[in-house]
């Protein structure tokens, strides 16, 4: 009988199988994050589309779009000017559950309001943010999806007689008492901005987070490019020039922090406050290089962080006349 001898791998056979292994694996494992992310940029493409149809939702039951924040009873719902619009998309939204939590008549941190202030609504949420920060500081519900106010750099409006006259009003969709009417966009619903993503922030006013923080140039700017100009000449590594730090919660206050953005720089800029009343919040996100954008239609569309600022611009503003090349 004629017998075989079988070898057994030598160590370097060995060593080559698994380096070749561990290079399959190094070429395999950004595709699957690369995967992964395109599943969550569509999930949070879809979140914003969800948004966007429960505006128009609220306009044709209330024949005008929501106000960010209120000081008018406009709706009905209640004199509180700090609840944010989300709060008033959530009948639109299939929420109704969480809305029967909020009470309209006080604001947003009030002891009736608690219980809604930190409730989690999925739909505010873009699963590429993980918003660890937000959890540990106990901040309330999580929200990464603000309404464009437009391109004025203006929060709330001062009475100094320095400001009168010389910044105009909001140009945006969502400010304070908008409500605006669909046929006040003229500017066409498929080339106005309704919707973009913001980063949370890190909730702590001991450590630059460029990304996330809101920054204090120290100036009083009356236009955008003014206000773009000193944002970007603030020294991020100083601490006494942060502004505020507390981004993307809780989702029922209506604040430039929480809710709102401006279309004043490109997108993964940086954002400023400029005190008494100024502001230039930014949209931004976790996606490889842009952020989503929902427009008035319901559309959404992937912009890039490298968009031509007019066209950028032109999207933020309801009836500027301008021609915008988002619309696909």
């Amino acid at each position: 009988m004629r017998t075989f001898k079988r070898s057994a791998f030598t160590l370097v056979e060995l060593l080559v199988v698994i380096a070749i292994i561990g290079i399959l694996v190094g070429l395999l494992l950004p595709a699957v994050q690369a995967a992964r992310e395109a599943a969550r940029r569509m999930q949070c493409s879809n979140n914003m589309r969800q948004l966007m149809l429960g505006a128009l939702n609220y306009e044709s039951s209330y024949k005008r779009l929501p106000a960010s924040r209120m000081s008018t009873t406009a709706d009905k719902l209640g004199p509180a000017n700090s609840i944010s619009v989300h709060a008033r998309l959530l009948p639109f939204m299939e929420q109704t559950q969480v809305y029967d939590l909020i009470d309209f008549r006080f604001e947003y941190n009030h002891p009736n309001n608690l219980t809604a202030l930190n409730s989690k609504v999925a739909t505010f949420v873009c699963p590429s943010d993980p918003a660890t920060a937000i959890e540990s500081a106990n901040q309330g519900g999580q929200n990464n999806y603000y309404v464009n106010s437009g391109t004025i750099p203006l929060w709330q409006r001062s009475t100094s007689a320095s400001w009168i006259g010389q910044i105009p009003d909001w140009d945006g969709v969502f400010y304070r008492d908008s409500f605006l009417k669909l046929a006040g966009i003229t500017d066409g619903l498929s080339n106005t901005a309704g919707f973009s993503e913001r980063l949370t922030g890190d909730f702590s006013q001991t450590v630059s987070s460029p990304r996330t923080d809101t920054f204090q140039p120290g100036t009083s700017p009356l236009t955008a490019d003014q206000a773009y100009n000193d944002c970007l000449a603030v020294v991020v590594t100083d601490i006494t020039k942060q502004g505020f730090s507390n981004i993307g919660a809780p989702w029922l206050r209506g604040y430039h922090s929480t809710s709102e953005y401006y279309h004043i720089t490109p997108p993964n800029g940086r954002s400023c406050m400029y005190p008494p009343g100024r502001i230039m919040t930014t949209a931004n996100s976790q996606h490889s290089g842009g952020v989503n954008l929902a427009l008035m239609d319901g559309s959404v569309r992937f912009l890039p962080a490298t968009i031509d600022m007019a066209v950028y611009r032109a999207a933020g503003t309801r009836s500027g006349g301008e021609v915008s090349t988002l619309a696909e």
